[in-house]
């Protein structure tokens, strides 16, 4: 029976403080952080990015033609 084991390599945080958005992200494997301040555009358009992001890596299966 095979075990899979799983490693956390990045974690990331995305904080709100009076109105200033900061991108936290750690590297696990290297023990670093980096932060930066990121626009509150950016942070609302989030969800689309990963949206493209998930559609970018598992495309849906195309569907036959009629």
């Amino acid at each position: 029976m095979e075990t899979s084991t799983q490693t956390l390599l990045f974690a990331a945080e995305l904080i709100e403080e009076n109105g200033t958005h900061t991108l936290i992200v750690q590297d696990m494997r290297r023990d670093t952080i980096q932060s930066t301040p990121v626009p509150k555009a950016m942070v609302d358009k989030l969800p689309v990015f990963l949206s493209a992001l998930v559609a970018k890596l598992h495309p849906a299966p195309a569907r036959p033609r009629w």
